[in-house]
C-alpha cells in the first residue's frame, strides 16, 4: 500500500483545475469551475471543480472525488496507477511501500505488449486472408467498421504468433493467454478464426475474442483467465461505445462480439456485451458510473428471455 502521509502530500501539490481541465472544458464561475459532467450526458453544466477544496462533484449524477479519483473514473486507471500518473506530474517520487504494486503494474504493461503485437499481427492477417473478409462482408461489416473495432484474422496455423514473436518461447506468451505450452507441445490458442480484441476503459487490449469460420465446435473461443483479463469484470465494445453512452445518457448490452458491432454500425454506438457470462453485479456497477439508463437488449430465444 501507498502511505497515506504520500497521498496527502501529493494531492495538496496536484491542481485538480488543471487534471480535470485536461478532459472538460471548464469556465470559471465564482470561487469554482463549471463544465458538463464527463460521467453522464447533459446540456446543462452541472458539474463543478472547486480548487480550493480540491474535489470535484457533479449535482446531476453525483460523482464526486479527488484527483485520484478523477482519473479512475474517467480513464480507468487503478489506483497505483493513477497516483503514479499524478506524482509523475508534479515531480514526486512513490515511495518504496508500493514497489509491489509497481510490480504488479509493470506485469500488467507487459502483457499489454504483447497483446498490442498480437492485435496487430492478427489486423495484417485479416488483410491476406480473402475468407475471413467474405465473411464478415457476409455479416454485412464494412471495412471502416472492422477498422474501428481492430478485427483481425487468427491463421490456421499451429504457430502462426511465431511470425510476430522471437522468440515465440517467450514467457509472456503463455501469461497472456495467446499460446499454450504443455505436453511438450507448444502452440497457439486461437488459430482459423476471427479475432476480436478486447480493450479496457482505456483502449489497450487485455484479451480476445474469437470465432471460427466454419461450423466447427466450439464457435467462439475466449483467452482464458490472465493478469489482465477477468470475464466476470470486462465488457466487450466499453471503450468504443463510452463517449456515445455520456452523449445519449444510455447503454445498451447485448450478447455477443457482434451483436455489439452490427449495432455499433446501425448507429447504436452506445452497445456492449458481456463476454460468455451472465451479466455480473461488477458488470451492472461499472455501467451505473455511465449512465443511468441500462437497457438490456438479449437474443429473443430461450437462453436470452432467461438471462433478461
Amino acid at each position: 500500500m501507498i502511505a497515506q502521509g504520500f497521498i496527502q502530500d501529493l494531492l495538496a501539490r496536484v491542481d485538480i483545475v488543471d487534471v480535470v481541465g485536461r478532459a472538460v472544458a471548464l469556465k470559471k464561475a465564482g470561487q469554482n469551475y463549471l463544465g458538463l459532467c464527463p460521467f453522464h450526458g447533459e446540456k446543462t453544466p452541472s458539474f463543478t471543480v472547486s480548487p480550493s477544496k480540491q474535489f470535484f462533484h457533479c449535482f446531476g449524477c453525483g460523482a464526486h472525488g479527488s484527483a485520484i479519483g478523477f482519473l479512475m473514473d474517467h480513464r480507468g486507471l487503478g489506483y497505483v496507477e493513477a497516483v503514479q500518473e499524478l506524482a509523475q506530474m508534479v515531480g514526486l517520487q512513490v515511495p518504496r511501500e508500493a514497489a509491489r504494486d509497481g510490480a504488479a503494474v509493470g506485469q500488467r504493461r507487459s502483457l499489454i505488449e504483447v497483446n498490442e503485437i498480437a492485435c496487430a499481427f492478427y489486423r495484417r492477417e485479416l488483410k491476406r486472408s480473402p475468407v475471413a473478409i467474405e465473411y464478415l462482408k457476409s455479416r454485412g461489416l464494412t471495412g471502416s467498421t472492422a477498422a474501428r473495432f481492430a478485427l483481425g484474422y487468427a491463421p490456421d496455423d499451429w504457430q502462426a504468433l511465431a511470425a510476430a514473436f522471437d522468440p515465440y518461447g517467450e514467457a509472456r506468451l503463455v501469461e497472456a493467454g495467446l499460446v499454450i505450452d504443455g505436453d511438450g507441445k507448444r502452440y497457439d490458442r486461437f488459430r482459423g478464426r476471427v479475432m476480436f480484441p478486447i480493450r479496457d476503459r482505456r483502449g489497450s487490449v487485455i484479451g480476445f475474442g474469437a470465432r471460427v469460420l466454419d461450423a466447427s465446435q466450439p464457435k467462439y473461443l475466449n483467452s482464458p483467465e490472465t493478469p489482465l483479463f477477468r470475464k466476470g469484470q470486462e465488457l466487450y465494445g466499453l471503450f468504443e461505445a463510452g463517449e456515445a453512452i455520456r452523449r445519449k445518457g444510455r447503454v445498451l448490452v447485448c450478447e455477443g462480439y457482434l451483436d455489439v458491432i452490427q449495432l455499433a454500425q446501425a448507429g447504436f454506438e452506445e452497445s456492449v456485451a458481456a463476454l460468455g457470462t451472465a451479466v455480473t453485479s461488477q458488470h451492472v456497477a461499472t455501467l451505473l458510473r455511465l449512465t443511468d439508463a441500462v437497457v438490456f437488449a438479449f437474443d429473443g430465444d430461450a437462453a436470452g428471455r432467461n438471462a433478461a
